[in-house]
Order: C-alpha cells, then sequence, then structure tokens
C-alpha cells in the first residue's frame, strides 16, 4: 500500500457533520450505520441498498424501489456480488453464417440475484457540498462488482473533496438478455437502467453523506467507461432530470449495440431458451422468470464461453427508449447529457492475452479476424479493413489483430466521444509498456483487489503515480484535470480535445525511467482507420 496523502480534516460543525462525521443515515425506507475509518477519519458504507431485488417476476424489468426495512441497517459488510459469468473462449464466432472465468477468491461475497447495492465513502473533511465520483466497474458487462475496488482510494486521490460511489448493476443474461419476447414482456437494458436508478438515487440521497447531487462525475472503466459513454447519449442526451455533471472514461469499450430484435440478439435468446429447457413454453419469459438463477447462471456462463476469444455475448442493444440509436450515431448527433467529458486509453488496450488469443500469432488471418469479431460486416467491409491494416506498418498479423481489437473497441469509440463534445473534453493515453488494458487500474485503485489482481504497478514512480491518480479526481472537483487540490502535482498544462487541436495527454516514461508527460497530437493516420470504423457502423452495431 501507498501512504495515505496528508489532508487536514476539518471540524467545523455543519448541517451533514455535527460534531464529527454522521454515521448513521436515514434514507427513509431504511437507516443505515456506516463505520469510522480510523485510518483514514473517513466513513464508510458497504453494502447500501438502492433498488429492491430483481427476482421472480422482476426479472428483466426496470428496478424497483426498495421496500422499508425497520431498525438499523448495519453497512460494513461487502454486499452480495451480482451473478457473473466470463468472457468468450470461442476461436470461431458462433455469429458467424447464422467456462465462466474464475474470478471468485476466498472471503469473497456471495453472486445472487440480489445484488443491487452501493458502496460509500464520505470524507471526514466533507462540509456537505462535496463533488460526488460514481464508479461503474469493469467486466464486459458480463462480470465484475463492487468488492474488488476501495471507494478510499478516490477519497484520498480527492485530496478528502469528494464523495466516492461504486455502484452494482444486473450482469450477462440477467441484465442485458434482448429479443422480441423480452420487449414484449419485460425491459431491455435492465442493467443500464440499474446504473440510472442509482445516478437517480444519488441525486436524491447524496446530500445525507456530505456529496453535492448538482456535483457528479460518473466514471468506469472499460464496460463502466462504456457505460458512460451510453449514458451521455441516453435519452437522446436529455434525461431528466439530470444525473451528472461530468464522465469520466478509462478504456471505455464499445461492443456491437444491435437492435432488440436483430438477428444475434434473438439466436441469443434462442438459445437462453433451449438451454433452460423452456421450448415448450407458450410463454417462454414467463418459464424462465420461474427458472432457477443457478440453471440461469450456468446458462449464462454457457453463453459467454462460446463466444469469439475475449469477446462479450450479453450486451446493450438499441432498445427504443434509453437507447434510441446506435452509439456512434447519437454521438454524431451531439444531443448529449452532461458537461464535460474526461476519457484516457491505454496504447495496447488488447494486448492482454485474454482479448487476443496468442495462440493464434503464426496463424491469424486479418480478414478472418474481423469477420469473426463483427460477423455482420459485409464480405466488401472485411476486405476493405483488412487491407487498410495490412498496409498500415503495424507488425505482424498478430499485431495488425491486435490494433484492430485495440481501435474499433476502445480507441476510436473513445475519439468519437471527445469528438462529438465540441472543445469540452480531455484525451490522455496511458502509455507505461506494455500499456494493456487494465494496467492503469492499479494507479488509481492501489489498495483495491482489483487493481492488485490485474498488474502491480509496472512504473512504481510517485510523482507518476500521483499525477496520474489525481488528474481524474481533479477533473471530479472542477471539470478541469488542470486545476489542481495537491501543489506538488507536476503535471503540465493539458490542453482540451478538439477536431483542430487533436491534444492527448500522454503519461509515459523515458529510458532512463524518469516520469513523461507530454503533449502529443492524434495521429492521422489513426484517424482514419476509425474513419472506416465509423463507416461499417450500420453493420458492426456500434
Amino acid at each position: 500500500m501507498r501512504p495515505v496523502l496528508a489532508y487536514t480534516l476539518l471540524t467545523t460543525a455543519t448541517a451533514v457533520f455535527a460534531d464529527a462525521p454522521a454515521t448513521l443515515v436515514d434514507l427513509g425506507y431504511a437507516k443505515y450505520q456506516g463505520t469510522l475509518n480510523n485510518d483514514t477519519g473517513n466513513v464508510e458504507f458497504l453494502g447500501v441498498r438502492y433498488a429492491a431485488a430483481p427476482t421472480g417476476t422482476l426479472r428483466w424489468q426496470a428496478p424497483q424501489a426498495p421496500q422499508s426495512t425497520s431498525g438499523v441497517q448495519l453497512a460494513n459488510t461487502q454486499p452480495n456480488t451480482c451473478m457473473q459469468g466470463g468472457n468468450g473462449a470461442n476461436t470461431v464466432s458462433p455469429f458467424l453464417n447464422s467456462s465462466s472465468v474464475a474470478r471468485r477468491q476466498s472471503g469473497a461475497p456471495s453472486a445472487s440475484e440480489d445484488c443491487l447495492f452501493l458502496n460509500i465513502v464520505t470524507p471526514a473533511s466533507g462540509n456537505g457540498k462535496l463533488p460526488v465520483v460514481i464508479w461503474i466497474h469493469a467486466g464486459g458487462y458480463t462480470w465484475g462488482d463492487a468488492y474488488h475496488y476501495t471507494p478510499e482510494d478516490l477519497v484520498e486521490e480527492a485530496g478528502g473533496q469528494a464523495v466516492a460511489v461504486v455502484l452494482q448493476h444486473r450482469l450477462g443474461l440477467f441484465g442485458f438478455l434482448a429479443g422480441q419476447k423480452v420487449h414484449d414482456g419485460g425491459v431491455l437494458n435492465v442493467g443500464l437502467l440499474d446504473q440510472q436508478f442509482a445516478l437517480q438515487w444519488v441525486q436524491e440521497h447524496i446530500s445525507k453523506f456530505g456529496g453535492d447531487p448538482s456535483k457528479v462525475t460518473v466514471w468506469g472503466d472499460s464496460s463502466g467507461g462504456g457505460s458512460g459513454l451510453l449514458h451521455l447519449v441516453s435519452n437522446n442526451g436529455n434525461t431528466q432530470p439530470s444525473l451528472f455533471r461530468g464522465i469520466i472514461t478509462s478504456s471505455a469499450c464499445l461492443l456491437p449495440t444491435y437492435e432488440y430484435n436483430a438477428k444475434i440478439p434473438e439466436q441469443i435468446f434462442t438459445s437462453v431458451v433451449e438451454q433452460t429447457g423452456c421450448s415448450s413454453t407458450s410463454d417462454a419469459l414467463a418459464c424462465l422468470r420461474r427458472a432457477d438463477a443457478d440453471v440461469l447462471n450456468q446458462v449464462n456462463n454457457n453463453i459467454t464461453a462460446q463466444g469469439f476469444y475475449g469477446l462479450l455475448t450479453f450486451t446493450p442493444v438499441v432498445d427504443g427508449t434509453f437507447l434510441t440509436d446506435r452509439p456512434s450515431v447519437l454521438l454524431r448527433r451531439g444531443q448529449l447529457n452532461g458537461d464535460a467529458v474526461m476519457s484516457v486509453t491505454n496504447t495496447f488496450e488488447s494486448g492482454r492475452p485474454n482479448l487476443v488469443d496468442p495462440s493464434t500469432a503464426d496463424t491469424v488471418q486479418i480478414p478472418q479476424y474481423i469477420a469473426n469479431m463483427w460477423p455482420e460486416l459485409t464480405q466488401e467491409q472485411i476486405e476493405e479493413g483488412a487491407t487498410l491494416y495490412e498496409s498500415a506498418g503495424l507488425g505482424a498479423p498478430i499485431d495488425q489483430a491486435i490494433a484492430i481489437n485495440t481501435e474499433s473497441i476502445f480507441v476510436c469509440p473513445t475519439l468519437w466521444l471527445v469528438r462529438s463534445l465540441g472543445g469540452k473534453a480531455f484525451k490522455g493515453k496511458f502509455a507505461i509498456p506494455p500499456g494493456w488494458h487494465v494496467n492503469d487500474l492499479v494507479y488509481y485503485f492501489p489498495n483495491s483487489l482489483m487493481g492488485q489482481q490485474f498488474s502491480s504497478p509496472p512504473f512504481d514512480n510517485a510523482e507518476f503515480r500521483n499525477n496520474f491518480a489525481q488528474s481524474f479526481l481533479n477533473f471530479v472537483i472542477s471539470l478541469d484535470p488542470n486545476l489542481k487540490w495537491d501543489s506538488s502535482n507536476t503535471l503540465p498544462q493539458w490542453p482540451q480535445w478538439t477536431t483542430d487541436g487533436r491534444a492527448e495527454m500522454v503519461f509515459n516514461k523515458t529510458e532512463a525511467d524518469q516520469p513523461l508527460f507530454e503533449v502529443v497530437p492524434t495521429a492521422d493516420a489513426l484517424l482514419q482507420r476509425c474513419d472506416y470504423w465509423e463507416s461499417v457502423g450500420a453493420n458492426s452495431g456500434q
């Protein structure tokens, strides 16, 4: 663990904090007793329920308000995680021509459908009007939880000047089952609606924890960053009332977002029905709601494992309400929720071995790889993409495959995102070798299981750690990473990204292992490849 940064613990009495930080909060439907962290002076609330258990008839329905609970609930235990799936492990996409990833740890919370909870940390120095950061975990909409992330880390990196919230939402089959029958008898994208419900909860209740609901920033990594992108364009960019002022995306992934009743979502629904023994019933969705949760989760794992290597099967869909069109189209329209964005990608997101199959290094064929990644592309589009990457000087075919995965899912959607803000966006690049997906997590979650699980700091330098991690929280505090709460922060001026300037802040190191922070323009060749991916969006689902 790195040392806790020193910041002054204010003792001035306020409406929220009297003589000491409030550890008991009344939400109306329940009272929660938090715990004072004696090491930091902050108050932790673990397992705060924000919605009713989405079980039985509430499966594939919009989240509902919690029922009233009498007495005082002790908020000192990690909540159940949501049911977990995994990444694809197949060498061929199951959607062409048409094992769960083990993440359990000793002492980890149980997985359950009853998992719609928040973890909250509020600083002892809070004055009742602090900015709020809401973290949405990674996991490809299929796995992940609040347990692996420590909100204390974010409060520390904000110098005690922000309230931190970590949310959980329904995953995989439970959160993103689609198809005509789900549309007709239930609700689509319930995992995203859980997130939205949690953001609404924050608007209503965060002032009781010392936060200011008008100063909320949503931050996430991978699918959590992709979720932030989707909230930016949700409800045609006119979510009312407003739920946040800023979005931060770390390695945001934009997966295929098909129409809810397109071929692939319907194929997935049929597979779920068949594997649960509901094929012969007159109401397949009602049958699925009666199914045992463990049976459903086994099906969840079966189907996700059958997906193409490293990719995800249960993903958001265009539902006509929350998402009225493909994300790239909505970004182009420029009708957006929120005021500003900060987005950081990693150099070689898909160099991590669980995203591109390293065993195919000597055999991968780029046209076939593109077809497996994006099975609805036409042959002409596939050939155009293959030619583009084969002539780009990116290295051997396996390097081209890594570039295709990295750019199509992570980098290009992020550039479309910052472009849509018209000069109210900051773009960054985490370039510390190897620059793989989630290599950056350990810098802003150094004491969290997720950060420690994926990597020790590739570059363990105090100046780099502070400059990099604090930049996100500076944005949370003021929507500008250039306004620094820590006078020792040496990050140079970070210009906003515009179509003319295209400035990116690169976080790297020198050959002599010294921190390197420099502003560079987005490469023309990369922008041209991103234009290709945007041009095939009607078929890719982006």
